[in-house]
């Protein structure tokens, strides 16, 4: 069983729900959940925004906290996963944000670096990874990965 397939099924029994905020993901996170048949009855609210505006006006990002930490940050992350399952009516809010690369990096936020969060209804889990310059494709498909690994871990705890 996928991560995906392990989500939806686990979240149908407990009658919970989730809402994906995505950037560099691109909706991979969304996508892989929906394949799984009955993913509709978890699955509320996919975004994509990949711009700083759009992760401010659409996914409620403060923008003293972009400018502050940067797009590409756990504080970001957190406030967008918080927002996306707000505005979803969702009891879990996932997102995730990161340097997908080839450029844009920088020292502090190389190419590779990635930051997660999950909204649960007890608390917020952040998380940041440096998966290296994999080149693109790679660091997407990782995150896409990763980001589904950290709601299987949430749900089975």
């Amino acid at each position: 069983m996928t991560s995906a397939e392990f989500i939806v099924h686990t979240l149908t029994e407990r009658g919970l729900t989730i809402a994906c905020a995505e950037t560099l993901t691109g909706g991979g996170i969304t996508q892989a959940l929906i394949r799984v048949p009955g993913s509709s009855r978890v699955l509320g609210l996919g975004v994509v925004a990949y711009s700083d505006q759009a992760k401010v006006e659409i996914l409620g990002a403060d923008p003293e906290t972009i400018w502050q930490y940067g797009a590409v940050s756990e504080e970001t992350a957190r406030e967008t996963a918080e927002r996306i399952a707000a505005v979803a009516h969702a009891d879990l809010g996932l997102a995730v944000t990161g340097v997908a690369g080839p450029g844009g990096g920088s020292p502090e936020k190389p190419v590779g670096m990635v930051c997660f969060a999950l909204k649960t209804p007890g608390e917020t889990i952040t998380r940041t990874c440096h998966f290296g310059d994999l080149g693109r494709d790679a660091i997407m498909d990782r995150s896409v990965q990763t980001a589904l690994e950290l709601v299987e871990e949430y749900i089975k705890q």
